[in-house]
């Protein structure tokens, strides 16, 4: 399997992140490539809207109020709730090619749950799969330390020929998404309890996103053939493309999804 490994942002902006799952995704869709998993971290404080928040009254003041916390606002391609990460973060996006993408879901989210939960588990999280209590972006596959707070999202997106799972896993600053995540919430007039944010090193003191890293990556050369690629550049310019889908603008405003 072909394993993209981005451990420094490639670029300063936060909406390229998701520009580049997107374009992976349409990439596999269109068949120009097969199964691939990115492995990166985040350039800095963001705030990952889902399109269901767009929506909402509140959105255009959330997104201000991320700007005022230093958090750049963007919409995600994945599905779910609004989520927050910092540099301290591993974001790990899987697209596949696939004739019949929304058949798997559900196995998806119940097998690369129980792969991200033995990886904490290896590193000393009581890891479990299953929301917690008033948690941001909710989900019955959320990942928790101890059933008491959030420790790792995940959400998917499907298209014509092709599905993205995508996991985000809260490795540090946990107390800065416990001041920012409530001040969201409450614009968006979205139900959240403070408490059930957690984060890895808070679990295991001393843990580094690359810790996270590297024993995920041995839990896939278990599994199956790594090989280890670059980000290329017709990836990179499709992703350029994608970018206006992302951005949130001064005034609230997002582009349709392509």
């Amino acid at each position: 399997m072909r394993f993209i490994l981005d451990p420094k942002p490639v670029d300063s902006e936060p909406v390229t992140d998701v520009a580049i799952a997107h374009a992976l995704l349409r990439q596999a869709g269109e068949g120009k490539i097969g199964p691939t998993v990115r492995i990166s971290v985040p350039g800095s404080p963001t705030a990952a809207f889902g399109r269901s928040d767009v929506r909402r009254p509140g959105f255009a003041s959330a997104a201000e109020a991320c700007r005022a916390l230093a958090f750049a606002p963007i919409v995600r391609g994945a599905g779910g709730r609004v989520a927050a990460y910092t540099e301290k973060t591993l974001v790990i996006d899987h697209v596949s090619p696939d004739s019949d993408p929304g058949t798997g879901m559900r196995d998806r989210f119940r097998d690369y749950g129980a792969l991200i939960t033995a990886v904490l588990a290896e590193l000393g999280v009581d890891a479990r799969v299953g929301a917690v209590p008033g948690e941001y972006c909710p989900g019955e596959y959320s990942i928790n330390a101890g059933g008491l707070t959030k420790l790792v999202g995940t959400a998917q997106r499907v298209v014509r020929g092709a599905w993205l799972f995508s996991a985000v896993v809260v490795v540090g600053d946990g107390p800065t998404l416990r001041s920012a995540l409530p001040v969201i919430h409450n614009r968006l007039e979205l139900p959240f309890r403070r408490q059930s944010v957690g984060s890895v090193a808070e679990e295991v003191p001393g843990v580094q996103v690359d810790d996270v890293a590297s024993t995920l990556m041995r839990h896939y050369a278990r599994m199956t053939d790594v090989e280890i690629d670059t980000l290329d550049d017709a990836t990179r310019g499709r992703a350029e493309s994608l970018q206006a889908d992302h951005r949130v603008g001064r005034e609230g405003e997002v582009r349709r999804p392509a």
